[in-house]
């Protein structure tokens, strides 16, 4: 029955191609003509396509052109430094019958031992300037620097700065040399196709690729951040080599494998330093030593709650904790509260993006910065000074009291000039925090036993009368913003309400 109804169909389908397929036969000839026919057609489609339009259909690039084009200009480095370490005791693990002698004559005498590193780096200029890491050239004593070709030439450490892992070293022979031309990574897209060129595991120049899977990224690793995240595999002896675009420029220097088991390779993942924050230290590096522009702010994030206790529509911006007493800031009349929003013509979409911004400004530069203070945005003129070397920290009643507040979870206390001092404060006053209630609003928005509550929505509070009073007033809106000092920070906190 089944194959009836099968028979029935193939003759209906038939009908309605305009044959009848009554044998296994006739459908061969039938297949095979149509596919003749189908050949033909296909044929002609290929003789009238034009190379510009095979080349449109192509789905990925080829990066051969542009290798030839660098890769003579990306050079592999060796670095090799002398360090002193003081002698493992290594005769004691195993009775030695000279650990007598051994320890009369050579104990606690150091040794010397050489450590060499292998990286990676590329030419910037013909009279052979390269950039690398830090961490590639470091204080090494001896750099060789070999390049494509085979040749092998001495190196000099001329500038470095370690807070950006950005080095610049200069190749002891008379060029010119093959450059790469530095590209712009403000312009970098995710998703673009980008190629890592270096020396894993020294075996010398090898190329991979792959594209932008993220921008921006931060790290943990320095108060710059802002790494290019990239799925092109950088392995050890990669670091210090260029990442380039499908133009052939530079727009990174390939600096991290990100490895969570602890074993780099095929994790996938590696990060790169913008080419334009190299581009910015550039002219210092080759002075010897970079001097980075200081403001004198502590700022944090503006998170949603901060935001809807200041009245802003969205979080943006950098929010200012804390003014260091002599800073160009507090000359030129920025203020606590204050959210940066914008610095010399250039939005501030996020507190991180504000320390590059400042570190790179010229030294002396009065630059424009926009703020929002309460509300209203206002732009005020600052002098840029140089950033000390170390960085410097620069908050009444003997009355004692003890306040619980059910709705917000905290327990506080008059801070007395013994906790002051205890706690290295320079002026008691305020109110700390003895306890926090477990599952709270308090705990919720991260307080911590210690902390000392100088400010409520703004309203400085003294001792613990006066923090009551703006408690029960701040207890008629959705969120609280504190101004808190934790240790030598000066940090604000926004409680949500529940």
């Amino acid at each position: 029955m089944k194959k009836v109804v099968s028979g029935a169909i193939l003759i209906l389908i038939g009908f309605a191609g305009g044959a009848v397929l009554s044998h296994p036969e006739d459908l061969h000839k039938f297949t095979f003509s149509k596919l003749e026919k189908k050949e033909d057609v296909l044929n002609e489609e290929k003789t009238s396509t034009s190379p510009e339009k095979s080349q449109e259909c192509s789905t990925l690039p080829s990066f051969v052109e542009i290798v030839k084009k660098v890769k003579p200009a990306v050079v592999n480095i060796k670095a090799t430094k002398v360090v002193k370490t003081q002698p493992s005791p290594f005769f004691r693990w195993y009775g030695d019958p000279f650990e007598e002698f051994f320890r009369r004559f050579f104990e606690g005498i150091p040794r010397e031992h050489v450590e060499r590193s292998l990286g990676s780096g590329f030419i910037i200029d013909e009279e052979g300037y390269v950039l690398t890491n830090y961490h590639v050239v470091g204080s090494a004593s001896e750099i060789k620097v070999s390049l494509e070709s085979g040749k092998e030439f001495d190196a000099e450490i001329i500038g470095t700065d370690q807070k950006t892992d950005i080095a610049l070293i200069k190749i002891k022979s008379k060029g010119p040399f093959p450059v790469i031309k530095m590209g712009d990574s403000d312009k970098l897209e995710i998703g673009e196709w980008v190629i890592a060129i270096g020396n894993p595991f020294g075996l010398g120049h090898t190329v991979t690729a792959g594209i932008v899977s993220a921008k921006e990224r931060v790290l943990g690793t320095g108060p710059y951040d802002a790494y290019i995240q990239t799925d092109a595999p950088i392995n050890p002896g990669n670091s210090g080599g260029p990442l380039i675009n499908t133009k052939g420029e530079v727009v990174g220097i390939n600096a991290i494998i990100y490895s969570p088991t602890g074993i780099p390779q095929n994790i996938g993942i590696g990060f790169a330093i913008p080419i334009n924050l190299a581009k910015s230290l550039l002219e210092q590096l080759k002075k010897g030593k970079v001097v980075r522009g200081w403001l004198g702010v502590y700022i944090q994030e503006v998170t949603q709650d901060i935001a809807e206790s200041l009245g802003m529509k969205e979080p943006a911006g950098a929010l200012v904790s804390e003014v260091i007493k002599g800073s160009p800031a507090e000359e030129a009349g920025i203020k606590r509260g204050d959210v940066i929003i914008g610095f010399a013509g250039k939005e501030i979409k996020s507190s991180r993006e504000l320390p590059a911004m400042v570190a790179s400004t010229e030294v002396g530069k009065v630059v424009d910065v926009k703020v929002l203070r309460d509300g209203k945005p206002i732009t005020i003129k600052v002098k840029i000074g140089k950033m000390p070397e170390e960085g410097e920290v620069v908050a009444k009643t003997e009355e004692e009291g003890v306040i619980e507040e059910e709705k917000i979870g905290l327990r506080v206390q008059n801070l007395t000039k013994e906790m002051a001092e205890s706690l290295g404060i320079s002026e008691p006053y305020g109110v700390i925090v003895t306890d926090v209630l477990p599952n709270s609003p308090a705990e919720n928005a991260g307080f911590q036993r210690g902390d000392v509550i100088v400010e409520v929505n703004r309203k400085v509070v003294r001792d613990v009368d006066e923090f009551k009073t703006q408690i029960e007033k701040a207890l008629e809106k959705k969120v609280v913003l504190f101004l808190v000092k934790r240790g030598r920070a000066t940090i604000y906190i926004a409680l949500k309400l529940r």
